[in-house]
């Protein structure tokens, strides 16, 4: 690249402007620190427990992967800022630099439109309650365990062990299978001669004993019936 585009440049850096940076530095730092501590709040009085939520470790699951959602937004927002102000202030001619990088610089907008969707369908699935850490759910072809909820993606480990990185822009629908309760049809066969009557009333006090046992109440929701 020609040196000359470097002598803006050097001539900022032989100006007397540092006590005008260091304000900026100050003043992107002040707002990145008191806008991490109003999020916290802010978000619990948001964020309420729903019918769905079991306990209150739900509710925490999802106010804490919201606050560091919006933590990186803040701190990506006032950093930026912080940073094109100094160029402002510095006035320095980013058009030769900009030239040369023009391609790299497309092909990063590109990437950052895809971050920015990533990030905002994530805050999205987090306000609706779509699924949280420890739900079992199906994002397209992937199915299993959420472990994880970052800025960009969802990560899911399946019954076979895989680690699963699905980017939250992607998902089209969500499967949730255990968000309030889980239901299962079991098939059962039996011989042409069975007394089904006898066997509807068998399943059916299992069932009941089930849902009076102190083992089993807790986890069952309504007893297991013959349908």
């Amino acid at each position: 690249m020609d040196v000359l585009a470097f002598q803006p440049l050097w001539t900022w850096l032989m100006a007397n402007l540092w006590a005008e940076i260091a304000i900026i530095i100050v003043a992107a730092y002040f707002v990145s620190g008191l806008g991490e501590l109003l999020i916290r709040p802010i978000v619990h009085l948001g964020v309420q427990r729903r019918k769905s939520d079991i306990d209150e470790s739900d509710v925490k699951k999802r106010r804490d992967t919201m606050v560091a959602l919006l933590r990186t937004l803040l701190k990506v927002v006032a950093w930026t800022a912080a940073l094109l102000y100094i160029v402002h202030v510095s006035k320095i001619d980013l058009g030769p630099l900009l030239a040369g990088a023009g391609l790299a610089g497309l092909a990063i907008g590109f990437g950052a439109q895809s971050i920015i969707k990533d990030f905002i369908s994530g805050l999205f699935i987090i306000f609706e309650n779509q699924y949280r850490v420890g739900d079992t759910v199906t994002l397209g072809n992937s199915t299993g365990v959420v472990e994880e909820i970052t800025v960009r993606s969802t990560i899911l480990r399946d019954f076979d062990g895989n680690v699963h990185f699905v980017p939250n822009g992607t998902i089209g629908e969500v499967v949730n299978k255990t968000l309030g309760f889980s239901k299962i049809n079991l098939t059962i066969q039996v011989k042409p001669d069975t007394n089904i009557d006898r066997l509807t009333e068998i399943i059916n006090k299992v069932g009941t004993d089930m849902n009076n046992d102190k083992t089993w109440a807790k986890s069952i929701i309504q007893p297991p019936q013959f349908s």
